[in-house]
């Protein structure tokens, strides 16, 4: 039996990077032959963190730039391709829209079938991209918008554990960064300074280990930051470089418990289903953070389960993964049409109830 082979186009323009990508499945394997990412970060610097008007503006001006490129380092045509990819949400919904006409242009001038990606669906997919794992597997998904424990049941299948009640943990690093004064995006910036710091020196909460479950909180965490900051800067009338520094650490190894002990919780939970080779995946830009891959590892290793983080590359924002997830959903014959709608908000779970913002415009998680 011959191995199928496919290759699509991803796009994705959820928040603030214009990304396009090639990705091939071949003898049941897949490889990136080429992804193309343009950051927006010099556009929002100015603000302290990502203004949407700006950011779709971008997006509309650069998305067509990145498919040329995507389309040239793979050495392919739009005539090579099978199908589009192409994050349809959630996000913010101008640069979504941004992503969506363009697959949606394409598709009209080629015949190409469209394939809508939930943004999400693209991370909790990404292991399988790079390590293969069969399901079910669990991801914890931790990005700036989103953090939730799900079991990947199939390529269009989750079922969500437990998630952020309000901040998610890229939230709470970018917020920390701002009210530090530290450039954004914040993960980054507070993981540098944090490794000169004193994890010990600020007690700062857990939030909700006093209760069951693998919900979370980060919200409450950001607000001790702030009350120790305005501590310091009453009692010695400003911040040295070494009260940043201790602030950061205590703040990442904060997070970082919670985190390890909710994946306590959840990998638990995941074992009851008896997998036979079961896996812990990381996914979303704060699975970058290596403070908090740090601590997930020995939780996984203790449990007898194997660990999974995607390549730094891959666990921010980027097409590689939408275009794998749209692979994914091609293989199980499920491609949408030229009535694809953008969507600000799409939970992977419909049977859970919404964890943030069950409003007109529908639950974001």
């Amino acid at each position: 039996m011959t191995e199928e082979t496919i290759t699509l186009l991803g796009l994705e323009s959820s928040c603030d990077d214009t990304a396009a990508a090639v990705v091939r499945l071949s003898g049941g394997r897949g490889a990136i032959l080429s992804s193309v990412v343009a950051g927006q970060a010099e556009l929002h610097a100015a603000f302290g963190g990502v203004v949407p008007e700006i950011a779709a503006r971008a997006h509309v001006e650069k998305i067509d730039l990145c498919v040329e490129e995507a389309l040239m380092r793979a050495g392919l045509a739009l005539c090579d391709l099978d199908g589009i990819a192409v994050t349809a949400g959630p996000g913010l919904i101008g640069g979504v829209l941004a992503g969506v006409m363009c697959a949606k242009g394409i598709a009209a001038a080629t015949g190409l079938p469209i394939l809508g990606i939930n943004h999400l669906a693209g991370h909790a997919l990404t292991p399988r991209l790079t390590d293969d794992p069969a399901f079910p597997y669990l991801v914890l998904l931790v990005s700036g918008g989103h953090c939730q424990f799900l079991i990947v049941e199939d390529a269009d299948r989750f079922r969500r554990l437990g998630g952020t009640i309000d901040d998610a943990p890229g939230e709470a690093f970018d917020k920390t960064a701002k009210l530090l004064g530290l450039p954004q995006p914040g993960g980054p910036a507070v993981e540098a300074e944090a490794a000169g710091g004193d994890p010990a020196r600020f007690a700062f909460p857990r939030p909700l280990l006093d209760r069951p479950g693998c919900d979370l909180s980060f919200s409450g965490l950001k607000t001790a930051l702030l009350r120790a900051r305005d501590g310091v800067v009453a009692e010695r009338g400003g911040l040295t470089r070494a009260d940043r520094a201790d602030l950061c650490a205590g703040f990442q190894v904060a997070v970082a418990d919670v985190l390890a002990e909710k994946s306590r919780r959840a990998l638990s939970e995941y074992l009851l289903l008896a997998p036979e080779v079961p896996v812990f995946a990381v996914a979303g830009g704060v699975a970058a953070n290596a403070a908090i891959r740090g601590r997930l590892q020995p939780v996984c290793a203790k449990a007898g389960v194997r660990f999974v983080a995607p390549p730094l590359a891959l666990c921010t924002d980027n097409a590689a993964m939408i275009a794998w997830a749209g692979i994914e959903r091609f293989r199980l014959g499920l491609t949408d049409g030229l009535d694809l709608v953008a969507r600000p908000r799409w939970p992977l779970d419909l049977g859970r109830p919404a964890l943030i913002g069950g409003g007109k415009k529908g639950a974001k998680a």
